[in-house]
This record gives structure tokens, C-alpha cells and sequence, in this order.
């Protein structure tokens, strides 16, 4: 579990050697430096704000020397308005230079131009730190027109939850799923047409035959359609339940197909009944065709001749082997199973197409990103959606911060050359199991109560970055004040750096947080993928959170 979470190689390659190195360049060495070359100061200490300072460094070096000067923004807090060109004088055998730069600031308070760093023949010089103070520039506010101040407005607080979203995503599924259950799986109370064509072929004919008897065909002197419609009742009958052609067959044409099942012993009709229904369709042919014209009472007897055919027709038809039966049953289960198929993808096909829909209302209004990281999972957006963090002091002096996840201890070996100026390196900290996500926090003390050099250690960390494959480095300083009120150095930036499980070399950002004082000094360092939105508001909450003692 320890190696899922913390990674240790990746850990003491850059946070324990940080803690090392930092202590090369303590100011307790200074007893044994030769006297500085460079000299630096201001026109005016303090200034209003927007107004400028002139910066100077006045370096003496053998003309044989190569300078140089410090360019860029490097006088964080202060703003470098512009760099001026460098002045040469001669004094004896050496050169005097004279740089000077214009300073600004546009907050009121106190600020230190941090120690600048020269270049002479690739060795560093570093000028002191200046403290200036920015004044406020007075208001007139008896010449400005005053207004009362205005009430309180209540403004209604908005949820991150929307709930009117959701219940309208909910009330449109239980909508879809109600249209589903009525049109496809409801069982539907079947009309009359529906009854009537369940019914077996026997049953129906005889069914249409009782309603032709109560038609008013007769009464309208509407033989043809009388006619029509009894022809067409019995030869409906003899296909459904003779299996033959009847409805497209001539009268002649029906008869022998009728004599030839009578003769293959597979319709068991007397010549009689055979005989009574081809003389039937001749009258219904000459109704039809030559407008011919019997007797209502002839009509009638027709009708009650089909009846009694249609049920000696019945009764001639020999009963269904088992085999016939059978494979009625299969046809009828492949149709039910048909049925029963359609239903569902009717309802796959509903549901995909809501599925789809409301997806899209979601990515319309969280963006697909947030969406394909809530379905796919993200490390860091776990990370940031952890209900409890948690809130704890690390170290001694003690570190205080706030983190998704607890910072697990490190076992930390002093080598024997660092035993003498360190007394004891604490190391906590916390990596992703995937990505450059990382939290690490340092406490260390020292054998002797000395000031710590926080700029030219954090150099020293990314330098050491650098030795283990990251490129491309950017790096900014500023303030930093705890919620304690402590102040402290930030150095923050971005670059390229190696993954330690896949070692690809990856665009990430980094932030460091560094505070000291007499014989101790405290950091907190964090690492993440670049563009990763959920880290940079963990790291935005993380910071927000820190605050450090700095009594021993």
C-alpha cells in the first residue's frame, strides 16, 4: 500500500537531496569569504506608488574579467521598469562598472529587493537585499462628493447542484418509459376486426356467413355484393384450412382442384356436395359478370348451402398428425419470439436515443471534459472531490497543511559528511499512483542556530531536476505569507518533467514553498501535469491551508 502511494526512490531523489544541499551555502560559512567586489543601493528608500527607484551595482573587476549583469524580472515583488546601459570607469589597473536599473511597485506595503547575481568568469556574486517601503498616495475625499452607503441586497444563493436539470432529465425518461410500456409491451384489448381474425378458419367463415345474413344486400337489390361477398367467405375458408388457391381461381378451376383432393383420398366430399357448390359459384358468375338476377328466397338458400359445405368440409378435412402440430407450435413460438424481439429493440433503440440526448444536455452544460472524467475516472479529480480532507502538522518545527490524503513519513539516511551541520531530516509525503501529482513536505534542523539561504537552495533543487532528466524549466519567485501571517519564499514555475513509472517526460508545473530561520528551515513542494484542472485547484486549496511555526 506504501508503494502505491508513495513512491520512496522518487521522493529522496529530490526532496532529501533539496534538504542536503541547501546547507552548503548557510551564512555560518561567512566568516571565511573574502571581501565582496560588489556593491549596490538605491537613490531613495522609500516612494509612492508607481514612482521609480534607481537600482545601482557598482562592481570593480580586472579588465581581463567577463561580466554578466542580471536581465529579466528577476527584482520579484518589485517590477523592473527598464535596464540602462552599463557605465565604464578606470581607477588604476582596474575597471569600475556602474549598472543601473529602474524599479517600481504599485501595492503599498514593505518589500525586499531580493540578493542580485552577477556572472564574473562563471562564478556567482551576489549583491545584498534592500528593504523599501511603498506609501499610499493620499486622497482628497473632502473635495470628492460623498453618497450614503447603500443597503444590503439579498441575493438568492445558487446550488452547485441542478436540480432543475435533473428533474427534467428524470421526468423525460419516466415520460420515454411510460410511451414505451403503452405502444410496445402494454397487452392491448384486442377490437373486433383483431377478435374475429384470431379466430379459427371454420369459426370465422361461419361468424361472416350469420353477418351476411342479417346484411341488407337483399333489401338494396344488391345481389353482386351479396354474391361477392358469399364466394368470397368460402373460398377465404378453403385457403386457410384446404390449402389451396381459391380466392385467384376460376369456378372450374376450384372445382377440379377439389376433385383432385377428393380423389387423392385427402378431402373426404361427396360428389353431391361437390356438384351443389360448383352450381353456387355458376350463379354467383352470372351475377357477377351477365347481371343476372335470382330470387331473394334462391339468394338465400345459396347462402345456407355455403354453410352446410363449409361444414362438411370441415368434417371431410383429416385431422393434423402430430408432426403437423408440432410444427404449428414452432411457427407459433417463432412468432411470438419474433414479437417479443421487436418489443426489445424498440426499446433498446429508445433508450440508446434518451441515453444520447441527455448525455448531451450534461456535456452542454459541464463540458465533455468534467463529463469523461466523472464516467472514466481521474486521479486528481478523486483527489479533489475527497469528502474529508485532511489537516495536520508534519515535522519540527511543525509544517500545518491541509491535503486530500494523509503525507505518509519517509525513512531519511544522513550520510556521514552531513551528520556534522544537520541534526535531523524529516520527509513526508504523498504521490499519485498515475501522473506527476505529487505533495512532499521537509523539516530540518541543524547542529547550529545559523540562518538559512532559501534562494540559493531552492537553486540548488532545481538543478537537481534537472540531473534527473527535466528540461525546459521556468521559474518564477514571489512572497509568500501563511495564514499565520509568516512569510516565506514561493518559487513556482513550469518545465518538462520524467514520470517516475513510465519515465516519459511530461509538460508539468511545480510549486515551492520555503521558510527558515536560525538553525531550521521548512518546505513544501508540489508537483503536477500541466493543464490539469483539478490539480491546480487542489494546489490552489492546498496553499491556501499552510502555515508553519518557526520556533524550535
Amino acid at each position: 500500500m506504501k508503494t502505491k502511494i508513495w513512491n520512496i526512490a522518487f521522493i529522496r531523489s529530490w526532496l532529501q537531496r533539496f534538504a542536503f544541499l541547501c546547507l552548503f551555502f548557510m551564512s555560518w560559512h561567512g566568516s571565511s569569504q573574502a571581501k565582496p567586489v560588489v556593491q549596490s543601493g538605491v537613490d531613495v528608500t522609500e516612494i509612492k506608488i508607481g514612482e521609480q527607484i534607481k537600482f545601482t551595482i557598482n562592481l570593480s573587476v580586472e579588465p581581463t574579467d567577463q561580466v554578466i549583469f542580471p536581465e529579466g524580472q528577476t527584482f520579484a515583488p518589485l517590477e523592473m521598469v527598464e535596464s540602462f546601459a552599463t557605465d565604464t570607469l578606470r581607477e588604476n589597473s582596474r575597471l569600475i562598472l556602474l549598472k543601473k536599473y529602474a524599479l517600481t511597485q504599485f501595492d503599498s506595503g514593505s518589500y525586499t529587493i531580493p540578493p542580485q547575481k552577477i556572472l564574473i568568469n562563471e562564478k556567482v556574486v551576489t549583491t545584498d537585499s534592500l528593504k523599501i517601503y511603498v506609501n499610499t498616495v493620499p486622497v482628497d475625499t473632502i473635495a470628492q462628493q460623498l453618497y450614503d452607503i447603500k443597503g444590503l441586497i439579498n441575493v438568492d444563493k445558487s446550488s452547485d447542484i441542478p436540480w432543475l436539470l435533473i428533474l427534467g432529465i428524470l421526468l423525460g425518461i419516466i415520460f420515454i418509459i411510460g410511451l414505451l410500456y403503452w405502444f410496445v409491451w402494454r397487452k392491448k384489448k384486442l377490437t373486433e376486426e383483431e377478435k374475429v381474425a384470431l379466430l379459427a378458419p371454420y369459426d370465422r367463415a361461419m361468424l361472416e356467413l350469420k353477418k351476411l345474413e342479417t346484411s341488407k344486400y337483399l333489401i338494396q337489390d344488391q345481389y353482386k355484393a351479396y354474391y361477392s361477398e358469399l364466394t368470397d367467405i368460402v373460398r377465404s375458408y378453403l385457403e386457410e384450412d384446404v390449402h389451396i388457391s381459391a380466392l385467384e381461381s376460376t369456378t372450374d378451376q376450384l372445382i377440379e382442384k377439389l376433385e383432385m383432393l377428393k380423389d387423392a383420398g385427402n378431402l373426404k366430399l361427396d360428389d353431391q356436395t361437390i356438384s351443389q357448390f360448383k352450381k353456387i359459384l355458376q350463379t354467383s358468375d352470372l351475377v357477377k359478370f351477365a347481371k343476372s338476377k335470382p330470387t331473394s328466397a334462391v339468394a338465400e338458400e345459396d347462402r345456407k348451402a355455403i354453410e352446410h359445405i363449409v361444414t362438411k368440409t370441415k368434417d371431410a378435412i383429416p385431422p393434423p398428425t402430430e408432426e403437423e402440430l408440432l410444427l404449428r407450435a414452432e411457427y407459433l413460438e417463432e412468432l411470438e419470439r419474433k414479437n417479443h424481439r421487436r418489443k426489445i429493440i424498440i426499446s433498446a433503440i429508445t433508450a440508446a436515443a434518451v441515453f444520447l440526448i441527455g448525455v448531451g444536455v450534461v456535456v452542454k452544460h459541464y463540458g465533455f471534459t468534467y463529463v469523461k472524467d466523472t464516467f472514466l475516472g481521474h486521479p486528481t479529480k478523486e483527489l479533489l472531490e475527497e469528502k474529508e480532507w485532511i489537516t495536520s502538522a508534519y515535522g519540527a518545527p511543525p509544517i500545518s497543511i491541509e491535503t486530500p490524503k494523509v503525507l505518509l513519513r519517509q525513512e531519511v539516511k544522513l550520510p556521514p559528511e552531513l551528520q556534522e551541520n544537520i541534526k535531523e531530516v524529516q520527509i513526508f509525503g504523498y504521490r499519485s499512483a498515475i501522473g506527476l501529482f505529487s505533495i512532499g513536505v521537509t523539516s530540518t534542523t541543524l547542529t547550529q542556530p545559523v540562518e538559512v539561504d532559501l534562494q540559493q537552495s531552492v537553486d540548488f533543487f532545481i538543478k537537481n531536476l534537472e540531473s534527473q532528466g527535466a528540461k525546459n524549466i521556468v521559474t518564477k519567485t514571489d512572497e509568500f505569507t501563511t495564514i499565520g501571517g509568516v512569510k516565506g519564499v514561493k518559487i513556482y514555475g513550469s518545465g518538462k518533467f520524467v514520470v517516475p513509472e513510465s519515465k516519459e517526460l511530461v509538460n508539468g508545473k511545480y510549486t515551492i514553498l520555503s521558510f527558515g530561520g536560525k538553525g531550521f528551515q521548512q518546505q513544501v513542494i508540489l508537483t503536477w501535469l500541466d493543464e490539469d484542472v483539478y490539480a491546480d485547484q487542489i494546489v490552489e486549496r492546498i496553499l491556501s491551508t499552510v502555515d508553519v511555526k518557526t520556533e524550535l
